[in-house]
């Protein structure tokens, strides 16, 4: 069978489906290939985000601290419910319903915008024909002017600690749990490892988290990520940094893990043991012979700074090529890929793509740490307002956390804005919009804020920043 188009994707994540979407729109003749499999061997679109990492965690996120809630802050608002039971199949049943209703919505999206869809394989040949294998072995040629390469990623595997899907288990497995373990175990304290920590904790488990690097969270500014150890080891999670895993076998039902740190070698006993040290680039299988796509020797592939590769009219976009592994940035490089195949203007600001981390309380972070600025050399100022002070975070029993704003001293334009705090994850919009307009600290200070809002303590930060901050102590 062969088929010619205008554009083809292969993969239908959160890079490539958005891609094929505007591709169509900007009126192409377009096909996307996806092979996503769920476990019980089903076809289904929408790649790691929909189906094992952004929708499914964010629901057990919520149902996990609802049940927390309702358990522990509850009778706080005179709301006293007795004998609270956790029914964890009916909430693994309602995860796996919001993943179906995403899925299926990208399969109406694909219908009403005339997209073929097919799924199985799909393989860059030369002179950029896409060959797609089937779930029956059929193969089709593709014969197309433009290839876009969204594979996505897969979770890292660590050699010494053998993966079985049971007891020792991926990212995608411990949202597919079907009981609560009463000891976990997870490698690494980064985004995943925290979320999904948070997850079970709340619903019992004891969890450990043992982190190589003896820094936490490196990645965000260091006042925040203080800020955040200091609750997460309040709520109860266990986190050893500097703790490298040297080992891990299943004994008995249970699994050993050996570890070393500072003050020497230690053993820790766990029922299930969940790696989360990164992903890595999903490029196997995705080029044929002869074609000689370039990738750097971490198995990204190369690209400009409009995500074209070294071949003509092949573009990669999302978790297989260079930046932060997040969906949003991969949907904007995809949509920039599309407009710039049909001649339209296109372009990612790469400096201000934000970070969220959807613990309690969540984290978000848009533009640089001050460790960076500081680095940097260039002179500024900092501002911050505690959601202590925030009628409305008090109101709803969250009045945990901060937010931070980072500016220049020279122009005061803001430079980065930090939060930990109740909804961060909604609150940084509102900076990355005043940073994509180069917004100053004064046009924050001048923006009027609705009371009594969350959003307040983004304006207080920012007046704190010229130590003029009304509800809160400037220091």
């Amino acid at each position: 069978m062969t088929g010619q188009f205008d554009v083809v994707v292969i993969g239908a994540g959160p890079a490539g489906y958005p891609a094929a979407i505007r591709a169509a729109q900007n009126k192409l003749k377009v096909a996307c290939i996806d092979e996503w499999r769920n476990t019980d061997g089903s076809y289904a679109f929408g790649g790691t985000c929909l189906n094992a990492g952004c929708i499914p965690s964010k629901a057990l996120l919520e149902s996990s601290e609802l049940y927390q809630r309702a358990k522990e802050e509850f009778s706080i608002h005179g709301i006293n419910l007795g004998d609270i039971k956790l029914d964890l199949a009916a909430m693994q049943k309602r995860r796996a319903s919001i993943v179906r209703t995403m899925t299926g919505g990208i399969v109406a999206l694909f219908k009403a915008n005339g997209i073929t869809a097919y799924q199985g394989h799909g393989k860059l040949l030369a002179d950029n024909t896409v060959e797609s294998t089937g779930p029956d072995g059929s193969k089709s040629i593709l014969k197309t002017r433009h290839v876009v390469l969204a594979s996505g990623s897969v979770p890292v595997r660590l050699k010494s600690v053998p993966h079985d899907g049971k007891l020792i288990v991926d990212s995608w497995n411990a949202l597919e749990f079907d009981a609560v373990p009463k000891r976990l175990g997870i490698i690494g304290a980064g985004v995943i490892g925290l979320e999904l920590g948070s997850v079970w904790r709340r619903l019992g488990s004891v969890v450990t988290i043992l982190e190589a690097v003896d820094q936490f969270l490196p990645i965000a500014d260091q006042t925040i990520a203080r800020e955040a150890q200091r609750h997460f080891k309040k709520q109860g999670l266990i986190i050893e940094l500097g703790a490298r895993v040297t080992g891990a076998k299943v004994v008995g039902g249970a699994v050993n893990v050996a570890y070393a740190d500072a003050q020497g070698e230690h053993s820790l006993q766990v029922d299930r043991l969940v790696v989360a040290v990164g992903r890595r680039p999903f490029t196997e299988g995705l080029v044929g012979d002869g074609v000689n796509l370039e990738m750097d020797p971490r198995g990204f592939i190369q690209v400009d700074d409009h995500c074209r590769t070294n071949l003509p009219d092949v573009w990669a976009i999302g978790d297989v090529v260079r930046g932060p592994m997040l969906a949003h940035k991969g949907k904007e490089e995809g949509i920039m890929v599309a407009d710039l195949i049909a001649g339209r203007y296109g372009e990612v600001n790469y400096q201000i793509i934000p970070s969220v981390i959807y613990t309690a309380p969540e984290i978000a972070w848009v533009g640089q740490t001050e460790e960076q600025v500081k680095a940097s050399g260039r002179a500024y100022k900092v501002g911050s307002f505690p959601f202590a002070a925030s009628g409305r975070a008090r109101a709803m029993e969250a009045a945990q956390g901060m937010a931070k704003v980072i500016s220049a001293v020279d122009d005061d334009e803001v430079l980065g804005v930090h939060v930990i705090g109740p909804m961060a994850g909604e609150l940084i919009a509102e900076a990355v919009l005043a940073m994509e307009y180069s917004a100053s600290t004064e046009d924050l200070q001048r923006t009027i804020h609705a009371h009594p809002t969350l959003s307040e303590a983004i304006h207080e930060a920012a007046l704190a920043v010229d130590k003029r901050a009304i509800d809160a102590i400037n220091r």
